[in-house]
This record gives structure tokens, C-alpha cells and sequence, in this order.
């Protein structure tokens, strides 16, 4: 507490208070003084003015001399140009104090409009004093306000999409596996080779509701904090090379086959080593689940020395996902149309689950087309996640 009290009291006064550094003589309480001087001033020398030009005029006009001469006599020569000092002085004020005055109104109807629920507020431009810093903050406020808003109408619209993505991707296989349990619990097959044929499908079904249902924990886990990285220093071309033997199976099944470029010089990333496999693991398999007409799957390794970034790529080859789909394709449940069958169609989180895991680490994920290949390009921070 003690420490905190000393920070406290070494802090700038423009940081404690909040506000940015005004010079003293820009400030409202100087500008106030500065009106009040000001007033008084011009109400002493209109006062002189009166005194020597107006009231010599003044005193031949019939009403106007006998009002004078009652004054003169009745009150006094003095308490008259005092009275008189005091009323142009209050007078000169409130005309100099009008800007200020039509600032605080403005800002008054836009602090209700704000209220009302309507951001679009705009206020007249004013100096850098206490009363213009506010009316910038009451603009930034007001357009942060509707941003988040805006943000959570689409955070509402991404989980009602959610909600109704994974209902359909969960219901498919579930009905299907609850079809071919209710054949074999009224007993309606033909012999044990129908039977085992209605227990494969009903198993087959069952992996892949399974499968879908981890895809959304870690895709769960990946959205919202509840993955902790572990980085440490790993070799990113041994760390492909690996990946990509563990995948020559599944490119054999599919008639395909892997190209490895890797750069001359060693390279090094910090990078959760867990993640960064799943990540690999993920765009493999979508190049091979959606290439397999390209016959390859190209994975490259470089780097950007200027940005001190690490670049993997990852291509197929084939039909190309049209340009307009290109922005989307990480988003979740988002699928290019022609992956909805039921053979290649995946629930559409594998991109969705890369570029959260890539994100976590600091880097960031792009998807583009390249003459007959699609590429997906990692761009990750050699020092790893700040």
C-alpha cells in the first residue's frame, strides 16, 4: 500500500488526473479569468466613454437630461458610474462567455442524444482546453459505445449461427446412428451380415459425431481463453518434415503424394510445439480433403528477415475456392459449397480452430489463390507470442 501511495504521489499530474497536458494560460479556469478581466475592462472604459462623450450629448435631450440631473442629486455622481460599471461589466461577461456557453449546450444535447441511444453525435470544434478535451472524449465515447454494441449484435449473430450450425451438424450423424440402432432393436435385418453391416454404419456414425464433438471443445477452447501456451524454442522444418511422414498413409489412400521446400539456412520459431501440430495437422488435411484432383500437397518453409516473421505454406492443387469465399473460409461452420457432401464435408471448424491457435501466438493466417493452387500461409513472430 505504501509502494502505491508513493507511486501515486510521483505520478504527473496530467496522468493522475486523466487528462492530457494543457498549458496553463490555454486552461478554462484561466480562460474564465481572462472573460472576467476582460469584461471588466471593457465595462470601465464604456463607463469613461459614457462619461465623456455620451452624457455631455445626452444632457440636451429633454427626458434624458432630467433623468440624469434626478440621479445626480438622488444618488450621486459615483454610485452611479459604479452601478453603471457593474451592469456593463456583468453584461460584457455574459456576451464573452456565449462560446462557452453554446459549447456546454451542444455538449448537452449530445449527451442526450447518447442517452437516447443514438452515437451518431457530432460537436462544434473547440481549443485544446478542459471543456474541447471533453467534447473529443464524449465523441470517442460515443463512437466506442456503438462499436461495441455493433460488436455484440454480431457476437449475438455468430452464436445464434453457432448454435444453429452445430444443431444440424450434430443431429445429422446422431439420427443416423439412432436409424440404425432402432433397425436392430425391432430385430428388422435379414441375417448377421445385415446385422454387422447396421453395427459398422452405426459405429462409422457414431466416430464422427465424436469427432465433430471434439472439434467444437477445441474450437471452444481456442475462442475464448482456455488455452495456455507453452513456447519454447522449436526447429519449424523438422517440425513439418514430421508432420508430413505422419500423413503419407492418408496421402497413399488418396492418391497423392507431399513436396517439402525447405530454406537453406536453419530457422527457429517460438511456438507452442502441441499447437503449432495441430495447426499443420488441420491444413494438411483440408488440402488433402479438398486436392485431391491436384494429385500433391506442397508445403513450404521460408522467412521474412525485415519483419522477423516465419512463413509456412501449405498448397493444393485443383479447382480454386472463388475469391469472394477466400474472406471467409476461417470463420466458423463457414464451407466452401463444394465441400458439402458427405464425403469431404467437415463441420467447418478446422480453419476456424487454425487461426485461433495462430492468432494465440501473435501471428496471423491468409488464404489466397495462386494460378491452379490454393495457399494457406502462416505468418508467425520468430520470437514468439508477445
Amino acid at each position: 500500500m505504501k509502494h502505491e501511495r508513493q507511486q501515486r504521489k510521483h505520478r504527473p499530474r496530467a496522468e493522475r488526473s486523466g487528462w492530457d497536458q494543457i498549458p496553463w494560460y490555454l486552461s478554462l479556469r484561466w480562460r474564465l479569468v481572462g472573460t472576467l478581466v476582460g469584461s471588466v475592462f471593457l465595462a470601465g472604459f464604456t463607463t469613461l466613454l459614457l462619461v465623456f462623450l455620451v452624457i455631455p450629448v445626452a444632457q440636451v435631450v429633454p427626458p434624458v437630461n432630467w433623468l440624469l440631473i434626478a440621479l445626480a442629486q438622488t444618488v450621486g455622481e459615483i454610485p452611479v458610474m459604479l452601478i453603471t460599471g457593474i451592469v456593463l461589466s456583468f453584461a460584457y461577461y455574459i456576451l464573452l462567455s456565449q462560446p462557452t456557453i453554446r459549447y456546454l449546450e451542444e455538449m448537452s444535447r449530445a449527451m442526450g442524444q447518447v442517452a437516447r441511444g443514438d452515437f451518431d453525435i457530432s460537436l462544434p470544434p473547440r481549443g485544446p482546453d478542459e471543456l474541447g478535451q471533453l467534447g473529443r472524449r464524449l465523441q470517442n465515447m460515443a463512437h466506442q459505445l456503438k462499436a461495441a454494441i455493433e460488436r455484440e449484435r454480431q457476437a449475438d449473430q455468430a452464436r445464434y449461427e453457432l448454435i444453429t450450425a452445430v444443431s444440424h451438424d450434430l443431429r445429422t450423424p446422431l439420427t443416423s446412428v439412432l436409424g440404425y440402432l432402432q433397425l436392430i432393436d425391432e430385430d428388422r435385418y435379414r441375417d448377421e451380415v445385415e446385422l454387422r453391416y447396421y453395427v459398422d454404419m452405426a459405429y462409422g456414425k457414431s466416430k464422427q459425431l465424436k469427432r465433430l464433438i471434439d472439434q467444437l471443445f477445441e474450437f471452444t477452447r481456442t475462442s475464448h481463453g482456455g488455452l495456455k501456451l507453452r513456447p519454447v524454442e522449436i526447429n519449424p522444418a523438422e517440425l513439418l518434415e514430421q508432420v508430413a511422414e505422419e500423413f503419407v498413409p492418408a496421402l497413399q489412400e488418396a492418391g497423392m503424394e507431399y513436396r517439402l521446400s525447405l530454406p537453406e539456412e536453419r530457422l527457429t520459431l517460438r511456438a507452442d510445439p502441441d499447437l503449432m501440430v495441430r495447426v499443420l495437422e488441420n491444413l494438411i488435411s483440408n488440402a488433402i480433403r479438398y486436392g485431391r484432383e491436384g494429385k500433391v500437397v506442397e508445403l513450404e518453409l521460408a522467412e521474412d528477415r525485415r519483419a522477423g516473421l516465419v512463413l509456412i505454406r501449405v498448397a493444393n492443387r485443383g479447382n480454386p475456392i472463388p475469391e469472394h469465399e477466400l474472406a471467409r473460409i476461417f470463420e466458423s461452420f463457414y464451407r466452401v459449397e463444394r465441400s458439402r457432401s458427405g464425403k469431404t464435408g467437415g463441420a467447418g471448424l478446422g480453419l476456424a480452430i487454425v487461426r485461433n491457435i495462430v492468432t494465440l501466438h501473435g501471428g496471423g493466417v491468409q488464404a489466397y489463390n495462386e494460378g491452379d493452387r490454393t495457399v494457406f500461409q502462416i505468418h508467425l513472430p520468430a520470437k514468439g507470442p508477445s
